[in-house]
């Protein structure tokens, strides 16, 4: 089963590929990160999911400390090369990825199969 947090953070992912120009990742690249420990897996779906892309804004630009404080988990650097980003269907982990390289994080990914894909194949 697949454990995350962030909004429920969790675990460290990278990727090769695009989406709209966003860096996906596919499944078994995911899995092959997962088990390797080499990513960090961002779940932008929240109980109301248009807030989740805001709330990564503010955590992604809030001190480390606070960041720390509120998500129990080192807040990502913009040079780190392995943050990927998923969502329920895939859209909000497309803007999420977007969001995230706009404030400089250059290594975001997005998982474009989505929780969705996760739960059906990984179930």
């Amino acid at each position: 089963m697949l454990r995350v947090a962030f909004l429920r953070l969790c675990h460290t992912v990278a990727a090769a590929g695009t989406m709209s120009g966003v860096p996906t990742v596919s499944l078994s690249e995911l899995r092959s990160l997962l088990a390797s420990g080499r990513a960090r897996l961002f779940d932008v779906r929240s109980r109301e999911e248009a807030e989740a892309v805001s709330e990564l804004e503010s955590a992604l630009t809030m001190d480390p400390a606070a960041f720390r404080a509120l998500y129990s988990a080192e807040k990502p650097k913009p040079e780190d090369k392995n943050l990927v980003f998923f969502c329920q269907m895939g859209k909000r982990g497309s803007q999420a990825t977007q969001l995230a390289h706009s404030l400089g994080y250059t290594g975001a990914r997005h998982y474009a199969g989505a929780y969705k894909e996760w739960l059906e194949k990984e179930g």
